[in-house]
């Protein structure tokens, strides 16, 4: 019986150690009620105007061996999209994002480059209105992913320019800028 027992225990004890793929692994998801995507434009030249997306969803999984191995997907609402004034309706409409048939904005992260302990480049692509294209997200952390606990959120913010014409939203070229300021505030928890 001894015999059976001290082979026993290192097997039950194995099952119960994580192995160093999934401790490695830290898995994230959108907190909604703390995150949000603004989208700034320049507007008749001399001003800018804001458009904000309060309705997000999406996972983050780091590797914390290996932290170009990452996986980020996002999924904005455009439905939510507001201005704050009456060019909520346009932006929501055909000429804009055209929710009614294309609800969803979603970036899908490819690679992770760090640029410094709380900082880094995501590449990966963005599809807003039907049209897929690549984008690299210049991103900071909160804090150290690599230091932070298993159980601690992790807030990061990312930023990226884009031509909002190769997204199909090319109206209102003498009004509106075709550059786009776009940040993302999104507070992640473990999950």
């Amino acid at each position: 019986m001894r015999r059976v027992i001290c082979l026993v225990l290192p097997l039950f004890g194995a099952l119960l150690i994580p192995t160093s793929a999934e401790a490695a692994a830290r898995r994230y998801v959108v907190d909604d009620a703390f995150s949000q995507v603004d989208a700034k434009v320049p507007f008749l030249g001399i001003a800018t105007k804001t458009a904000r997306f309060p309705d997000m969803k999406g996972a983050l999984s780091l590797d914390i061996d290996n932290y170009e191995q990452v996986s980020m997907t996002v999924d904005v609402d455009a439905r939510s999209l507001t201005t704050g004034d009456s060019e909520t309706k346009r932006l929501r409409g055909k000429q804009f994002f055209d929710v009614a048939n294309h609800p969803t904005v979603r970036f899908v992260a490819q690679k992770m480059e760090l640029t410094g302990e709380r900082s880094g480049v995501v590449t990966g692509l963005m599809t807003a209105k039907g049209v897929t294209r690549p984008v690299k997200l210049a991103i900071g952390f909160s804090k150290v992913p690599w230091e932070a606990g298993p159980d601690e959120p992790l807030s990061i913010v990312g930023t990226t320019t884009i031509d909002r014409r190769q997204f199909g939203m090319g109206a209102f070229p003498i009004l509106i800028g075709h550059k786009v300021k776009i940040t993302i505030h999104a507070r992640m928890v473990p999950g």
